[in-house]
């Protein structure tokens, strides 16, 4: 296979397994099954969803740990991590959605498959993210190959959250509101224990049809991608020890203005998705049209994230971050400010995919260019690529938790009502805050902090040109080696 083209082509699929789950298994589609579908309890729910989180987070620099120990196999080192962990998120992730018989365990149940879910997942996506760094040595074509597994990501988030949608969508029940105004979610006994039932059911459905999406595009990847190894890495036995590594990783400038950086805009970014849904049928009054406009935002990302690829080959990666993430700001002070008008929050939409796509993209396609730099500064070192990539997913999940919490507790104190047909002019107001002014303030952080990121594309060259000399003069190396060992033999 060519380093170039196979690889990129089976990378891209093999985000879509990755993409495809978590856009199903976000906290607040769980949140709403456990509490409408499986009927636990609120506090056993949240217990269920902070503890899953919590070690959500845990099992990212804990599944790095342990890729930095593992061995090279004729697989390689990493593609066995996905082979292995693939079929038990696949059992994990379908019964998440299983409401079993025993109702006083359902607690129990939901936690341990939570959690072994959350675990699988980063098993597969901490080792597939690092991949990158092992496809090729071309800083273009890690570029290329970043850029298009998330044109797929994106794509996957799309296809999955339209499956679970259209199919959990056709057994939803309405609001309802009583004479006094107040919504209420209450039916009468028979009639709601049989829309659970029918709802139950189509949760499994689109679980089916999920993961069956899912193993399959694992089967792409690891048919179609091949690890392959820096030459001046195969001369060093022994990888570096963990801990010696997470301190020279952390310690490195670079990564750590890259990580806080991403850290801000992704904040932005997840609060707007977050509340968009709440922020479109109350505050805008667009209960019916939602879906739609969460499409175009996604579709919008979907298109133009070959325009950003193209665009940071032009103009180089700080350059297109500036303006990329930069323009959603006048389009959410468009929303802060007007009043309701469908025509407007599409186009808002639009102009908020272009700067989603440019968001996740850049970020990540600047982390190739980062542990290159370590490599230069750090070259006797090697084996650190799954400590950088399992602190970048551990951060980008840090940043939805943050999200989660954020939302959860404005919207809280503003008095929300679940299920309401309406919400009180305090939960509008805070809305229109989580979506506009705090993901403004957010991304302002973040410019700054990506203004001080050293790594510009003169330092890129420099650094290409240096790593080519070292690759260069390890394969001399290796190359003298073996004519020296084959004369020994002669002799």
């Amino acid at each position: 296979m060519a380093k170039g083209e196979g690889a990129e082509s089976g990378s891209a699929a093999g985000l879509l397994p990755t993409s495809i789950l978590q856009a199903t298994e976000r906290p607040a589609q769980v949140k709403i099954y456990l509490l409408d579908v499986a009927q636990v309890g609120p506090f056993s729910a949240s217990i269920i969803l902070f503890v899953g989180r919590a070690w959500d987070a845990i099992t990212d620099p804990l599944v790095g740990f342990c890729i930095s120990k593992s061995s090279w196999t004729c697989l390689g080192r990493l593609m066995p991590w996905i082979i292995f962990s693939t079929p038990l998120a696949v059992i994990s992730y379908f019964l998440i959605w299983f409401v079993p018989d025993f109702p006083h365990g359902q607690t129990y149940w939901y936690l341990l498959f939570y959690c072994l879910f959350e675990t699988m997942v980063t098993c597969f996506h901490v080792p597939y993210s690092a991949l990158t760094m092992f496809i090729s040595t071309e800083q273009t074509e890690r570029d290329s190959a970043t850029a298009y597994r998330m044109t797929v990501e994106v794509l996957g988030t799309v296809l999955g959250t339209a499956i679970q949608g259209q199919i959990v969508g056709q057994a939803d029940t309405p609001c309802f509101q009583d004479l006094n105004g107040s919504t209420v979610a209450s039916q009468s006994a028979n009639h709601t224990h049989g829309t659970t039932s029918h709802r139950e059911t189509a949760y499994l459905l689109a679980a089916g049809v999920i993961v069956c999406i899912y193993v399959i595009c694992a089967v792409i990847l690891t048919l179609g991608v091949r690890e392959q190894r820096e030459p001046y890495e195969a001369q060093q036995a022994e990888p570096i020890a963990y801990f010696q590594g997470l301190r020279l990783v952390m310690s490195h400038g670079p990564y750590v203005k890259l990580i806080t950086g991403f850290l801000f805009t992704s904040l932005a970014f997840m609060l707007v998705e977050g509340n968009f849904v709440l922020f479109c049928t109350y505050t805008l009054g667009f209960r019916n049209e939602f879906q739609n406009l969460l499409l175009a935002i996604m579709l919008s990302a979907t298109f133009t994230i070959p325009i950003w690829q193209w665009f940071l080959t032009r103009f180089g990666k700080k350059t297109a971050v500036y303006i990329g993430i930069s323009s959603a700001v006048p389009f959410l002070v468009l929303v802060a400010l007007m009043e309701s008008n469908l025509i407007i929050t599409y186009v808002v939409a639009v102009a908020a995919g272009i700067s989603v796509a440019a968001a996740f993209l850049l970020p990540w396609s600047m982390l190739p260019d980062v542990i290159d730099d370590f490599h230069l500064k750090q070259p006797h070192f090697h084996g650190t690529e799954p400590i950088f990539f399992s602190f970048y997913v551990f951060f980008t999940k840090f940043a939805s938790g943050v999200s989660l919490g954020i939302s959860t507790l404005s919207l809280d104190f503003a008095g929300y009502q679940t299920r309401g047909c309406s919400q009180p002019e305090r939960v509008k107001f805070t809305l229109n805050m989580l979506v506009t002014m705090a993901p403004i303030v957010l991304i302002l952080l973040g410019l700054l902090l990506f203004k001080l990121y050293p790594i510009d594309e003169e330092r890129r060259r420099q650094n290409k040109k240096a790593l080519q000399a070292l690759r260069d003069e390890a394969s001399s190396s290796g190359c003298s080696e073996t004519d020296s060992t084959e004369l020994a033999s002669i002799l």
